[in-house]
């Protein structure tokens, strides 16, 4: 392989490993249940300081990212708790209610830990093909965005739990008449989808400078993922990830960062213009 021909897998992993990572979490919260989550990013931000804090007091990075994560699915269950849960049926009070969460988030951080804190530095160090070099730990997060997708494939659509879960989200009420436990489902799966944001802060929490607005760097790419990714957002996400990640790498290869975001918004419009189910509407009536 080529170092040109590397150098254009490289940048395209590295746009569509943030894009899946960011919307993994979204995906579930935003795309399967329907709350308009405006905190995703505080979620993201968590699991950042978490990493930070725990690496600062001696505990490996890779473990201090799997407790970050975990403490982020832990508050998700909490909030789903004592606020999400009064919103199902309410999108637009989610949006509030979620809003609300995280101006006060943002600006308690603010208060508590000040407007920056030391980041770890980039681990891994880099290597040279040809005339470049590369960070090895951009492909470690490509590596985690592809674990991610196949983890939740295999949860929501080959485990017991994730066809009770998926069939909660459809009809609550049948599924409550069948037995399932709905509000635990519903629980469980706000954990997993702000845990995994948590995750995606923690993974890039040694790439970026942490500030408790740093959630926001996050937040659009994640929505605009999941919303073209269609209402069958485990068959849609992938793809829009992989398109929007071409576009991106393309415009910011030619014109700079600033035209990529630009540009990529402007194609999310015309494919929702176009495409108004999203990505996944085209798959499923090919797959018939």
């Amino acid at each position: 392989m080529s170092a040109e021909v590397f150098s254009v897998f490289y940048q395209f992993a590295d746009v569509f490993a943030f894009l899946i990572l960011s919307a993994a979490g979204l995906a579930i919260v935003f795309g399967m249940m329907g709350v308009i989550n405006m905190a995703h990013g505080e979620f993201i931000m968590c699991g950042a300081y978490v990493t930070v804090g725990l690496v600062n007091l001696g505990v490996p990075l890779a473990i201090a990212q799997i407790l970050a994560a975990l403490t982020a699915g832990l508050i998700g269950v909490l909030v789903e708790f004592l606020v999400v849960r009064r919103f199902y049926k309410r999108p637009l009070d989610s949006l509030l209610a979620t809003w609300g969460l995280s101006l006060i988030v943002t600006q308690s951080m603010l208060l508590i830990v000040g407007s920056a804190v030391r980041g770890i530095g980039t681990p891994e160090g880099s290597f040279a093909i040809g005339g470049y070099t590369f960070s090895t730990y951009r492909l470690v997060l490509f590596a985690c965005a592809v674990a991610v997708l196949a983890g939740l494939y295999i949860i929501f659509m080959k485990t017991r739990f994730g066809v009770i879960s998926r069939a909660t989200m459809q009809n609550a009420a049948m599924a409550k008449a069948l037995g399932a436990r709905t509000g635990r489902i519903y629980a469980i799966s706000f954990g997993i989808g702000t845990g995994l944001a948590g995750l995606c802060g923690a993974l890039y929490a040694p790439t970026m400078t942490l500030i408790p607005t740093m959630g926001a760097t996050f937040v659009v790419e994640s929505f605009v993922t999941v919303v073209i990714g269609g209402a069958n957002v485990l068959l849609g996400t992938a793809p829009a990830a992989v398109l929007l990640a071409i576009i991106r790498m393309a415009l910011n290869a030619s014109y700079g960062q600033i035209i990529g975001q630009i540009g990529m918004l402007v194609a999310v419009i015309l494919i929702i213009r176009v495409l108004p189910e999203g990505l996944s509407s085209v798959l499923v009536r090919r797959g018939r």
